[in-house]
């Protein structure tokens, strides 16, 4: 879906609804950690910079080699085709860890800090990013729904899943860190709440109101690829959890 066509002498532009939804959550996210004062003005360009090459690049990358191989297999220019659908958050998760590891050691910071102040702001982006996915008719949820907000696709209606995923994993979970953010006991609790809730509310909304892409359907006859992701995540960061909170009381 795109916001409009024009021609500048030789290019055409055509910016999406979807790059949009990313322009908007790197600049509210940005605008957020900018009012909060945790980050110089240099420290948080820097930070941003990681982060948005993560997104763009690396996210980008496994999306190509898990869930559509074999299409970008026969069709390698399509790789580069950034401004189509094709990225996976999980993905996403393991870049930005490690972007935040490079940031904290080039400035000296303590990581854990820093990942709880990315990880405060993450669900801003995942709402606006499920708006798109329900306004471009993706990530479809079970046919036979025809209620309120419901989408139709070829006469057969389906359940708005994606606008469930915006609301939980942008309001619920915001209004959950926002509240550990200001109790905040130690670091590296918030950035462990948010990766522990998001992939069990993640794995929910897979395995019980939506279907898996056609291309990639179930695994193992019931999970979908990204419920199926989100166990060892959840199970990961449970242990950073714990192992912080231990950590924290035996200091």
């Amino acid at each position: 879906m795109t916001l409009f066509d024009i021609e500048l002498f030789w290019l055409h532009v055509s910016p999406s609804f979807y790059g949009l939804m990313y322009a908007l959550s790197f600049l509210i996210g940005f605008w957020v950690l900018k009012k909060r004062n945790q980050f110089t003005e240099l420290q948080l360009d820097n930070l941003f910079l990681y982060v948005f090459l993560g997104v763009i690049l690396w996210w980008r990358f496994w999306y190509v080699v898990f869930y559509n191989f074999n299409h970008y297999l026969n069709n390698l220019w399509d790789v580069l085709k950034f401004w189509e659908w094709g990225m996976s958050f999980h993905w996403w998760v393991l870049w930005v860890v490690f972007a935040m590891i490079l940031f904290s050691r080039r400035n000296k910071l303590n990581f854990y800090k820093v990942a709880d102040e990315v990880c405060a702001i993450l669900p801003i982006g995942l709402g606006l990013w499920r708006l798109w996915n329900y306004a471009n008719n993706e990530l479809l949820g079970y046919a036979g729904y025809n209620g309120y907000l419901s989408i139709m696709i070829d006469w057969i209606w389906y359940f708005p899943s994606t606008l469930l995923e915006s609301l939980l994993e942008w309001l619920i979970l915001w209004i959950i860190l926002l509240y550990l953010y200001k109790n905040k006991k130690y670091n590296g609790q918030v950035a462990s709440v948010f990766l522990i809730w998001y992939g069990v509310l993640r794995f929910i909304v897979e395995l019980f109101f939506r279907q898996p892409d056609v291309h990639i359907w179930y695994v193992f006859s019931v999970f979908s690829m990204w419920s199926l992701l989100s166990i060892p995540m959840v199970i990961i960061w449970i242990y950073f959890y714990v192992h912080l909170s231990k950590d924290r009381i035996n200091k």
